[in-house]
């Protein structure tokens, strides 16, 4: 046994050694000045955080910047002009000079809403073409994603696929990345803290319920951490459940009957109450998140607003946008 920590430790040492910490804006690692030739895979195992890529060939071109939000988007414009719509305009006002662009991942959404308001949104590969195209060298991509799950990994490979095809292009981290590793922000509390501005005031026998999307990526791991944050801010009648990953509705309420909660508040955590906020977690059908529990004997008050609407979280989105910017414009 002693055998084997020792060699764990040794293990250890040496990967910190090889990939040593450096300030959180930028990145998690950087190599040892010991690694003569690291390969190309190795270099990219160590970009994580903010990424900066430089491509060398065009350096002589002039600098012309632009900023690419990129979204999933949504179908519902109410909740879209109050969220996305929102979070890009203090974005802009920030950059008053600056061009800033959208861009939704979701083909379907953008298909329904070009059918349905006549508005047609591009998808990053197409937005970053049209930047191309009118001449802009250097990109700054920024995310409306809640964790690096799913959805950011297409937004981390638009930004490898399309990178080299700029003078310079960053890619910022979503809402939650950074869980207070040493020399690191901990995005997790600082989400739930902004989160808690909505909270209603609750008793003993009252809760709320926070209805994340979920993934098949296993960053779907984040929601136990944002759990175990909640419970150190003091929120233990708060629990978070997922539509599409782990833990379940069903993995909630008995844990809710075993505090004796009688009264729910109901909130997504997703940018936009969108489909799955009015439908799955409020909807009238007997399958809806708010039937279910009221047939297990609970109250339940939906509160539908999406995050963008809180402009606790907004301004984090918004500082997560800064970072990208700002890496932008840094020199080497």
């Amino acid at each position: 046994m002693k055998s084997s920590m020792k060699k764990l430790a040794v293990m250890t040492f040496t990967c910190a050694a090889l990939l040593g910490t450096i300030p959180a804006a930028e990145a998690a690692y950087s190599l040892s000045e010991e690694v003569k030739a690291p390969t190309p895979a190795l270099l990219q195992a160590t970009q994580i955080g903010v990424r900066t890529h430089e491509t060398a060939t065009l350096q002589q071109l002039p600098n012309k910047d632009a900023i690419l939000i990129m979204s999933f988007g949504t179908t519902f414009k109410d909740t879209r002009e109050k969220t996305i719509d929102a979070t890009v305009n203090t974005i802009q006002a920030k950059h008053p000079d600056t061009k800033v662009m959208v861009a939704f991942t979701s083909h379907i959404i953008i298909d329904r809403i070009k059918a349905n308001e006549g508005i047609e949104y591009p998808t990053p590969e197409q937005a970053l073409e049209q930047l191309k195209k009118e001449g802009y060298t250097r990109v700054a991509l920024t995310s409306l994603d809640i964790i690096p799950g799913m959805e950011y990994a297409y937004k981390e490979a638009v930004y490898n696929l399309h990178k080299n095809d700029f003078k310079k292009m960053t890619i910022g981290t979503p809402l939650m990345y950074w869980q207070g590793q040493e020399g690191q922000d901990d995005d997790i509390t600082a989400t739930m803290q902004a989160l808690s501005t909505q909270f209603p005031k609750m008793g003993k026998k009252d809760g709320v319920l926070i209805m994340a999307h979920g993934t098949p990526h296993p960053a779907n791991a984040y929601y136990a951490v944002m759990q175990d944050r909640l419970n150190e801010l003091g929120y233990d009648n708060v629990f978070i459940y997922s539509v599409e990953g782990w833990p379940h509705l069903e993995t909630v309420i008995p844990q809710l009957k075993a505090k004796k909660i009688k009264n729910l508040t109901i909130m997504p955590l997703m940018m936009v109450a969108g489909d799955h906020a009015n439908n799955d977690m409020a909807g009238s059908e007997e399958d809806s998140h708010k039937s279910i529990l009221e047939k297990e004997g609970f109250k339940v008050t939906p509160y539908i607003h999406g995050l963008g609407e809180n402009p606790a979280i907004q301004k984090l989105f918004v500082d997560k946008a800064e970072q990208s910017w700002e890496a932008l414009q840094n020199s080497k």
